[in-house]
């Protein structure tokens, strides 16, 4: 039983943030652990409720409550199976996950929700600590091999499923180090990479192989990795960032996509070169509100800008949820400010950029900015922009974080006869046109959240599992017409 009177005894409440004029020297996480007493605190407030709206919120069908009343009680070896049982790598969605769940919890009606990635983050690194996250290889094999091509989330999730099925996996990465998106495109102030690094131990000491600087299409080509598997999964993630090629003063010195300023800054992090891209003394625009262009807001500080200024064209969201607009447990539009939001900058919203200005020499040096308003008209943003409204701002880098388009691995796909741009559609067994080849995570779905790249990873390889004809079934939490509540935007 829970505590009934939990929710009543305790408010929410998170750990204490690292001090901004420490963190922003450094790259460790903005968080520093939870002390055990807080997040038994925190788990105590879960009302156990008859029906939990969580598990709706959640894509992997999460136990919440389950794992939250076993950290109550003190049971965290029970927590952490419970917890495993529907996520592969809850290190990795309680630091990411912008939690759906919370948003559902009943908590959360008349209440702040129970802080649900606090626990879930606090239940792994408590089991790493104790030494209770182990390999787990499959007692005999199959004789059956499957091609995993992308080591992100979903491949890796996909990845461990198969491998503790019996199955012979290769996971194929065209970067030099295994992790995809979160690796170089993550930050490490949001995920230190030893959570990447002893998760890849653990799948290798549990039989898969990984395959590094391959890239599927040039090095290999997709008939071979066909005929040398009996089955290939499609994991490449959506990477082909959004652009504005038709915007004057684009193809300017200093304008940049977004996740190119990332990956160099994640490289450089790991030990790699001095970035090209950097913020070391300009004055940084950063066109985009979401996801990426907060974490280019945490690098542009830790690079040592002169100024940064962060662009969303949509006005500016109330500070709590709307219930007529975005009833309870729907995915709210609010306000949302992360951790590099404390650490300086200005956040500017209903703009659009109108041109990039050049200093004469083929460099950027401002923005020409106009006031917008966005109205939805047959399910599309159409913007206006206000007469009068131009002004100039001065900038030395322009990031764009406005999205993605889909996927980039062009060759893999033009070589499987799929299509080479956009998405990949798959049956309702995660099975692509082309026979023995599925796909999973963003390149089906578009650019979402790491939760769900997970949850399709995990149905992927249930559908691959039963192609190959092993026994038993393997779980899978969604199927490919699946959606969330509302959609969430990772830009």
């Amino acid at each position: 039983m829970p505590d009934p009177n939990g929710f009543l005894r305790y408010g929410r409440r998170l750990p204490a943030r690292r001090p901004v004029p420490v963190r922003i020297m450094d790259w460790q996480e903005v968080y520093p652990p939870a002390g055990q007493e807080l997040v038994r605190e925190q788990a105590t407030r879960c009302m156990d409720c008859g029906i939990p709206f969580c598990h709706d919120g959640c894509p992997l069908g999460n136990r919440i409550p389950d794992w939250n009343d076993l950290v109550r009680t003190g049971s965290w070896a029970s927590a952490i199976e419970s917890l495993h049982a529907t996520n592969n790598f809850p290190e990795f969605t309680g630091r990411l996950c912008p939690a759906p769940c919370e948003a559902a919890c009943v908590l959360g009606i008349g209440d702040d929700a129970v802080a649900i990635k606090q626990v879930e983050v606090s239940i792994i690194d408590q089991a790493f600590a104790d030494g209770t996250v182990v390999a787990q290889p499959a007692p005999t094999s199959s004789g059956k091999s499957v091609a995993v091509v992308g080591s992100g989330p979903a491949g890796l999730a996909a990845a461990q499923q198969l491998a503790r099925a019996g199955h012979q996996v290769t996971v194929y990465e065209r970067d030099e180090k295994v992790g995809g998106l979160l690796r170089f495109g993550i930050p490490d102030f949001k995920l230190e990479k030893h959570h990447i690094d002893r998760r890849v131990a653990q799948l290798e000491a549990e039989g898969v192989r990984f395959r590094t600087g391959v890239n599927v299409g040039v090095d290999v080509s997709a008939a071979e990795l066909r005929a040398s598997h009996d089955a290939v999964l499609l994991a490449t993630g959506a990477l082909a960032g959004r652009d504005t090629p038709d915007t004057p003063g684009r193809s300017l010195r200093g304008v940049h996509l977004a996740m190119d300023h990332l990956v160099q800054a994640n490289r450089f992090v790991e030990g790699g070169r001095t970035p090209e891209i950097t913020a070391e003394g300009k004055h940084v625009i950063i066109i985009g509100g979401g996801d990426t262009g907060a974490d280019c807001l945490g690098v542009a500080h830790r690079q040592g800008a002169a100024s940064v200024t962060q662009l969303d064209r949509y006005p500016l969201p109330p500070s709590s949820r709307d219930g007529d607009r975005d009833p309870w447990p729907t995915w709210p539009w609010i306000l949302r400010n992360y951790p590099a939001h404390e650490e300086g900058g200005e956040r500017v919203f209903s703009v659009a950029v109108q041109r990039f200005v050049d200093d004469g020499q083929g460099n950027v040096r401002a923005i020409v900015l106009a006031d917008v308003t966005v109205q939805r008209i047959n399910g599309r943003g159409v913007v206006t922009v206000v007469p009068g409204s131009e002004r100039e701002i001065p900038a030395d880098l322009v990031l764009l974080a406005i999205g993605f388009e889909g996927t980039d691995a062009y060759a893999a796909l033009e070589q499987l006869e799929l299509p080479s741009k956009g998405t990949v559609a798959v049956d309702a067994a995660w099975q692509t046109s082309t026979p023995g080849v599925f796909a999973a995570g963003d390149v089906h779905k578009g650019a979402s959240l790491i939760v769900w790249a997970i949850a399709e990873g995990r149905s992927a390889a249930a559908a691959i599992h039963a192609y190959l004809g092993a026994e038993g079934a393997l779980p899978a939490p969604v199927r490919p017409s699946s959606r969330p509540l509302t959609a969430i935007s990772s830009a």
